[in-house]
Parts: C-alpha cells; structure tokens; sequence
C-alpha cells in the first residue's frame, strides 16, 4: 500500500513539474547559435514571485512569447521559462541578453529538476555584480552530457523593450562581445577626442560656437556610452540610478545646444532674424521639457524625446536648405550633417513606435547618422575657422602697414619740423603773423571747397556724391540698430514741356524753388535732400518708417503743388511725382535695394496719373531678393 501511494504521488509530482514544460532544446556536438524565445513560453509576472508559483501556473497561461520582442518603448514585466539537454560532450555556454536597459533580470536555473541557484541581474544593480563583466547580461552554463536544465526568467524593464536572448558557445560570445566593444570603444573615441578639441578651443578663443558644438558632441558621446552600456560600467557603476536617468536629460540638452550652435555656425543674427527666434525658442523648449522630465512616465517620455529629436531635426533642416540656397557656403556641409541624423533618427524613431521591423537594434541607425553628423559638422567649424583666422591675419597685416605708414609719415613730420624749427629761429617774430593769416586763409578755402563739394550749385542742396555717402552710412546705422531707414525718390512731372515751352533758364528756376521747398518740409538735422540727376530729387529719412515716411511725402507734394511761378507773366504750374520705400538694413547691398524700390514705386506714380505719392510694393522687395 504504501509502495502504490509512493509511485501515485511521484506521478503526480512529475506531471506538475513538467506541466509547462517547453519543448528542450537538444544540442548536439555541432557549435549553433540558438535563440531561446523561439524555444521558451511565456507568463505575465504579476503576482508570481517564487518558483513554486510559478510551477501552478496553469499550462494552458503560457504562450508564445515572440510578441513581446519587438523593438518598441513600453513597460514590460514577464516570465519567460526554456529547457535544454546536451546529447554530447561537455560544453560551456553562455546564456546572452544584449539589451543593456533591462531593469531587472532574474534567472533561475534547475539542473534535473533541483534548483541550483538563483542570479539577479539588470541595470539596478551595481555592474560588479554580474556574474560575468561585459556591457551586456551574460549568464554562464556548464552542461554535462544527459543533464536536463531548465531556466525560468523574470524580465521586468521600462523602456526599450526588445529582447535579444541568445544562446551560444562561450568563447564565440567573448569573440563576438570583444569585437562589438571594440567597435563601439572606437566610435566614442572619437566623439570624445572631437568634444575635448572643441572645448579647448572654445576656452582658448571664447567663442560660442566652439562651446555649443562642445557640448552638443559630448551630449551625444554620453547617449551613446549610455545604451551601448559603456558609461555604466565605466563613469557610474556604483550608481544604478545614473543609467536610467541620463537619456532623458542629455536628449534635450543636446537639442538646445544644436539650435544654438546652429544659429552662430550659420550667423543667423545677419542672415535671417525668425530663423534665429526659431533656434532660440527650440533651445528653451528642449531646457522646458529638461525640467518636466521628473514628472513624466519613463517610456511616455523616452517616446517624447523621440519625436523631438526628429522634429527639431526637420526644422533645422530646413533652415539649412534655405540658407544654401541663399549661397551660404557653410550651410552646405550643414545641410549634408543634418541629413545623415534626419535619416539615422527618422529610421530609429520609426523602429522606437514599432512601426517598421529591422534586424538591427533600434538606437543603431541614430548612432551611425549622429557619428556621420559630428564628422561633418567638425568640417564645418574648420572652415569657419579657417575662415575667421584668414580675416583676423589680414586685419594684422592691414594694421600693421597702417602703423608702417603711421609711423614713417611722422618720421618725415619730424624731419620737416627740424629743418622748419632751423629756419624760423632766425626769423620767427616776422614770419608768425604771416603765417596766422595764411593758415586761416588756406583754412577758409578748404572749408569752402569742401562745403561746395558737396552742394548742388543750381538748386543749393546736397549732391548725388552726398547722397550716396550718406545713405550707405545711414543704412549701416540701420543694420546695428534694427531701426528702419526710409528712402523718397522725386521726379517733376512733365519737367522737358516747362523747358521747351520757356526755356532752360525758367526749367532751372523751378528746380530752385523746388529744392528751396524741399528743405523747408525737412524739420530734423539727420533728414537729407539732394539732386540726384536732372528733374530728380532723393531724400533720406533715418529711423522713419514707411508710415512716416509717406505722410512727409504727401507734405511736400501738397506744397509743390501749392507754389505758384510765373515766368514772363506766365503761371507755370508744378506738380511731382514721389516713390518711398521703407526697410531695415541687412548688408550693404541692401541699401542699393531700397533706392531702387523707391524708384519703381516712383515710376509707378508717373504711369498712375503723375501728382500722387506710391509706395513699394512687397513684390518689388522680392524682386530684389530673386535677383
């Protein structure tokens, strides 16, 4: 009787133990790289914490655990359970999960049915606690011929959830981990030799440019050594808490300090201002999302950075497209940087919502497009440097000849004063006062000469010599102060039927009247009227805009049209025609541009009906910038 209850209950027992056993993996002498997801069942964990909980689960709660090994961001709390028995001689293995975000792992392991230990393992852990040291988990297996091992596997992450479980031959695992470090070894070398030279760079010239592209690079070179495993075991292994909070932080503050770097490498302060608000208001929306990171769920947030990347990627993009096209020669190679990440995060990022499937993993495009990107945008900053070093020798060499010339002109000054001093000793009381008179004679005839130089003769206001020297230097006050600049172009109309109806001579008393008109509408010292050519007068109105400028506009015309002439007692009636054209500066060029709007807009007050005030048109200010 007892005999029978004995063989009934080791029955039974062996029916329970086997009841979610999986199908064992049997390996033979032949080596074989297995993947044991494809071999293993699975079970949600909740509520199972030990083994003999796990053993009750019914058979029919295990699955097929393949739907979990996608390469997406989500919680992930499961039991996974396998079997193998080697059919030939001794081996060692090594049972590999090459996901170096995993939380938790916990992996018991039963050899015949007896529970030989028990190994926790993860991120949340120390790393001197691994069982074997690499950037990965590894778990060690020594199996002797016949031997039936069966493991049973906690998985339990927030985050990436691809599980890339694999088992192989030990030494072909340390091959393979030893080249895959190597690899990855050299590609943060060389991020990091790249952010350390630009750091003392910028320390050593102060510039901005240096030190965003610094801190961009070594935000990358972090991100990188933090999901291939290399920070954790070489910057904080006594700080599990580090390895997971580091992506979340450095993601936005490398964004911020792309836009930035953008903005100074492609000198957006002088190419396009909304570009450079576009920079600056990414770079506080990445320092934003910085500060709310605390309180954001891991994975919600980890897809957050995600979408970020790729949009500010786009966006930045697009600035560099239109400032190649606009001719920047540095937003070319930019252009190319950008389009290796733009390409590597559109591919991640995708492979991250789980909405394409590759066999790689998911941060590897970003990281090869991220290392293309700080190539070229180093060659970026070379050039600009190079650049910038090229114009400061040429100011040391102009300055230097400047200080040449300098230098000799009052060697010969002082040579001429020997010799004068020699001379006016013997007669310096009779020669003074000839001298006084002389100076201040000579004095009033330069002032003179300079005064007429600049004065119309005919009609007593500026000339075009005057004009334009002005305007170039109002235009470059325009530029530094952001304030506009406004440009009125006159033209009397009808002026050839005065002169062959009366004569040249009553032609140049209407010019007179008119210039004398002119001056007398313009009330502010910095206001300028000049002739410009024949019939044609130009004034300039700084830090007026196109407002202001079109009310003194309609002023003078009103007053032209009001001035009465008469000539052999004949009225002759004055009308004109005015263009104005507003703007803020933006080169030198520009100011070339503003005069040529004011005379469209003035061409086109003479084909409207003459007599009337037009302004330009934005079509002509696109015009110009097609041109």
């Amino acid at each position: 009787m007892r005999a029978l209850l004995t063989v009934i209950l080791l029955t039974w027992l062996s029916v329970f133990a086997h009841a979610a056993e999986p199908n064992i993996i049997e390996l033979d002498h032949h080596h074989q790289s297995i993947n044991p997801l494809t071999h293993s069942l699975m079970v949600p964990a909740q509520g199972i914490t030990n083994l003999a909980q796990l053993k009750s689960v019914n058979e029919n709660h295990w699955q097929d655990p393949s739907k979990i090994n996608q390469k997406k961001i989500d919680d992930l709390n499961i039991w996974l359970t396998f079997s193998l028995r080697s059919n030939s001689r001794h081996r060692n293995l090594i049972l590999s999960l090459n996901n170096p975000s995993i939380d938790e792992l916990e992996i018991i392991h039963l050899i015949n049915g007896y529970q030989l230990k028990k190994t926790l393992l993860g991120d949340r852990l120390r790393f001197d606690q691994r069982p074997i040291i690499s950037n990965h988990f590894l778990y060690p297996i020594s199996l002797n011929q016949g031997d039936l091992h069966t493991f049973y596997i906690r998985l339990k992450t927030s985050g990436y959830t691809h599980i890339p479980l694999t088992l192989d031959d030990a030494n072909h695992v340390i091959y393979t981990q030893g080249e895959s470090s190597f690899l990855h070894g050299i590609q943060l070398g060389v991020l990091m030799a790249i952010s350390l030279f630009t750091l003392f760079i910028a320390l050593l010239t102060r510039s901005f440019s240096y030190f965003y592209y610094s801190g961009y690079v070594i935000c990358l070179t972090l991100l990188m050594a933090t999901v291939t495993g290399f920070a954790y075991r070489y910057l904080w292994p006594d700080w599990p808490t580090a390895q997971s909070m580091i992506v979340p932080l450095v993601s936005p503050l490398g964004i911020a300090f792309a836009a930035l770097f953008t903005e100074k490498v492609l000198l957006l302060k002088y190419q396009s201002i909304p570009m450079l608000r576009t920079c600056r208001y990414i770079a506080v929306g990445s320092l934003s999302l910085l500060l709310i990171s605390p309180f954001i769920a891991f994975p919600l947030l980890l897809k957050i950075n995600f979408v970020a990347v790729l949009s500010v990627c786009l966006v930045l993009m697009g600035i560099g497209l239109i400032q190649a096209y606009r001719k920047n020669r540095l937003a070319r190679l930019y252009v190319i940087a950008w389009t290796c990440t733009l390409v590597g995060a559109s591919i991640s990022s995708l492979m991250f919502l789980d909405l394409i499937q590759l066999d790689i993993y998911a941060h590897t495009p970003m990281m090869v497009g991220l290392s293309c990107e700080v190539v070229f945008m180093a060659a970026v900053l070379g050039i600009r440097y190079n650049e910038e070093r090229k114009t400061k020798l040429k100011i040391q060499e102009e300055a230097l000849k400047q200080a040449d010339r300098a230098r000799q002109a009052k060697e010969e000054a002082l040579r001429l004063e020997n010799e004068s001093n020699e001379k006016l000793e013997q007669m310096v009381q009779e020669r003074t006062w000839e001298l006084e008179v002389t100076l201040r004679e000579l004095n009033e005839a330069n002032q003179k000469l300079k005064e007429q130089s600049t004065i119309d003769s005919l009609t007593g206001v500026k000339n075009r010599e005057a004009f334009d020297k002005r305007l170039q230097a109002e235009g470059r006050i325009s530029r530094r102060q952001q304030t506009p600049i406004s440009v009125l172009m006159l033209d009397i109309d009808k002026f050839k039927d005065i002169n062959d109806r009366f004569g040249h001579l009553a032609g140049d008393e209407a010019l007179r009247m008119i210039g004398s008109v002119l001056k007398q509408n313009l009330k502010r010292p910095s206001d300028l009227v000049s002739r410009y050519g024949g019939e044609e007068f130009a004034i300039i109105l700084p830090n007026t805009d196109i407002e202001g400028a079109a009310k003194v506009a309609e002023t003078i015309r009103q007053a032209v049209f009001a001035l009465t002439i008469e000539w052999e007692e004949t009225a002759i009636p004055l009308t004109i025609s005015i263009g104005v054209s507003s703007e803020i500066i933006r080169d030198d060029s520009h100011t070339r541009t503003i005069v040529e709007q004011a005379d469209k807009a003035l061409y086109r007050a003479k084909n409207e009906g003459r007599n009337r005030v037009c302004r330009s048109l934005p079509t002509d200010s696109a015009q110009q910038s097609a041109i």
